[in-house]
């Protein structure tokens, strides 16, 4: 009997949907790790002594094996030639080994050991590197005159950038495997909208990071930043044993197909030139890192930013806005509100309305609840909320009428109309109880809905453009150009952040400002001008990129779905 008459695993609308679903979750615990600082940058510097400069440099380290040592290129590699199930299990093993360095770095255990003082002393230059200024570390720096002009990295912040390089080279490697493991269950059918639906549930991570890293750093009323670090690490235990699942569902397909996970016609370093040679491929990848660098790096900062622009006011000790069960029933109506809106788009008309209406109340409650916590991490969990409703709808659209490429435009308009709020707008209502939140809470949720715009209609992009043989590499090469930008926007921020505001540093040098008051003072306008520059390029950029399709026929603004 032929394969063709054969019923595929894959053709199971259940069983390719479960597989989505394991490497989603597995996705949903490596976001939460990603950022599992961003929403304590005030308490890295007030107990452990980072300053932006530092916080940045160690948020950029994520990527940087991945750029200057091309980790992800020979992750691409790896993935064609071993396959998705065994590149899966090893990401997700790389993963965890980076994850537990970034924790003990932070641990009380790492503070006074020899290894903390190994670290203050070393690494502090580091020959070409440092000459081309692109270093993940950095000594102290003086003035002729032998003053010191600004502090050597702390060794806690040297040694969590290991473990998260490390982490870094797996994550990226679990992201191009997901990608190229939707392909392989979806191609053909509606890929858009399992590419889109993947990252919105990821992109739940971002929320639950929000919500819950400050807690358990603040557990018990005594701050211990390591604890956030720990429940990252749990979380990327589990994800390993999602990819363990998809492992054997994965081999069980392989086995009906009778495909080995190696092809016949093996993946050779000069398909790379392929994919080079294709202006397609260049704009995506371009288009790639200039909305990711606008996106990425401005979540490890958001919630400093937004401590900086608002005024809130905790709430008093003992009340029901301060107490632990709040964040849970919170974090349940977040739930409620991604679960109604992802499945309104799998229902029939009249259930679809009742749903919608149910997420839209239920997030009006989790906004509230939001305000009356009073804190900006909560303030900015809204973000990924809208995408997780948008963006099936948005690959649903691309994969049965296309249009990709104008999605990307329209997702960079918004973009800069967001980051320009941010910069300008916001900071007008530094003090108003209610103004300031609501157009927080607004400008955040529109924010998310754009970047949904991209894996709905870029990713799924990527098969129209290379052959199928090279598709993990290709998306190996963007990923690694798009680690360029991840690489060096958090840093270049947190230089920013400091050179923009020098009577915060002059006054943490003198002691006449602590260092809890300088973490909430800082003026983010230029960085948040440096993400309208972005945005302004990457709308540049789809408008060539419109082009270049309707050109040469790219097939970029048609439909995924074959008739």
């Amino acid at each position: 009997m032929s394969n063709k008459s054969i019923k595929l695993i894959k053709d199971v609308p259940a069983i390719r949907w479960t597989a989505l679903i394991l490497l989603a979750f597995a996705m949903f615990c490596s976001y939460i790790f990603m950022d599992i600082l961003s929403p304590i940058k005030d308490l890295m510097q007030s107990t452990r002594g980072w300053d932006s400069t530092a916080f940045g440099t160690m948020q950029g380290s994520e990527t940087f094996l991945n750029v200057f040592i091309f980790f992800l290129i020979f992750a691409g590699i790896i993935l064609d030639k071993i396959g998705v199930r065994f590149t899966a299990i090893l990401s997700g093993v790389v993963m965890l080994v980076g994850a537990t360095i970034n924790w003990y770095a932070v641990t009380d255990m790492f503070t006074g050991s020899g290894l903390e003082r190994w670290f203050t002393d070393n690494l502090n230059y580091i020959p070409i590197f440092d000459e081309l200024g692109v270093s993940p570390f950095y000594g102290a720096k003086y003035n002729d005159a032998g003053e010191l002009i600004r502090a050597a990295m702390p060794a806690s912040a040297k040694f969590a950038a290991v473990g998260f390089m490390i982490f870094g080279c797996g994550v990226e490697m679990a992201g191009i495997t997901v990608s190229r493991g939707i392909v392989k269950w979806f191609k053909g059918r509606e890929m858009a909208l399992a590419m889109g639906s993947e990252m919105a549930l990821a992109r739940l991570g971002v929320a639950t990071c929000m919500i819950f890293s400050p807690v358990f750093a603040k557990l018990g009323g005594h701050v211990d930043v390591s604890r956030s670090v720990a429940f990252g690490v749990i979380l990327l235990m589990i994800a390993l044993i999602m990819f363990i699942v998809y492992f054997f569902l994965d081999k069980k397909l392989d086995i009906q197909t009778g495909e080995a996970e190696e092809k016949d016609d093996p993946f050779k370093i000069k398909d790379i030139g392929k994919i080079l040679t294709s202006s397609g491929f260049w704009l995506v990848a371009l288009l790639c890192v200039l909305y990711y660098s606008a996106i990425f790096p401005f979540q490890k900062y958001a919630v400093n930013m937004l401590q900086c622009n608002l005024t809130f006011v905790p709430p008093a000790d003992g009340s029901f806005w301060a107490s632990n069960p709040c964040i849970v029933i919170q974090y349940l109506i977040m739930l409620v509100v991604a679960a109604t809106a992802f499945i309104s788009n799998f229902s029939r008309k009249t259930l679809k309305t009742t749903l919608l209406v149910t997420s839209a109340i239920f997030l009006i409650i989790f906004c509230y609840m939001g305000y009356m916590r009073q804190s900006a991490e909560t303030v900015f969990a809204v973000f990924p909320l809208l995408a997780v409703g948008v963006t099936p709808i948005l690959g649903k659209y691309v994969d049965n009428k296309g249009k990709a490429a104008s999605m990307l435009m329209l997702g960079s308009i918004l973009l800069i109309i967001c980051h320009l709020v941010f910069a300008f707008v916001l900071p007008m209502f530094k003090g108003s109880a209610i103004s300031g939140v609501v157009i927080a809470y607004i400008t955040i949720l529109v924010l998310g809905s754009s970047f949904s715009l991209v894996p709905a209609s870029l990713w799924p992009s990527v098969p129209k453009l290379v052959d199928n043989k090279v598709i993990g590499s290709a998306y190996a090469l963007i990923f690694w150009i798009q680690n360029i930008g991840l690489w060096l926007f958090p840093l270049l921020i947190g230089k920013i952040l400091d050179a923009s505001n020098p009577a915060i540093t002059e006054a943490l040098k003198a002691e006449t400002m602590t260092p809890e008051v300088a973490a909430v003072s800082y003026n983010y306008t230029n960085p948040m001008l440096v993400f309208v520059a972005l945005g302004i390029a990457a709308l540049i950029l789809g408008l060539v990129l419109k082009r270049v399709d309707k050109k040469k026929g790219l097939g970029l603004e048609l439909p995924n779905i074959k008739e």
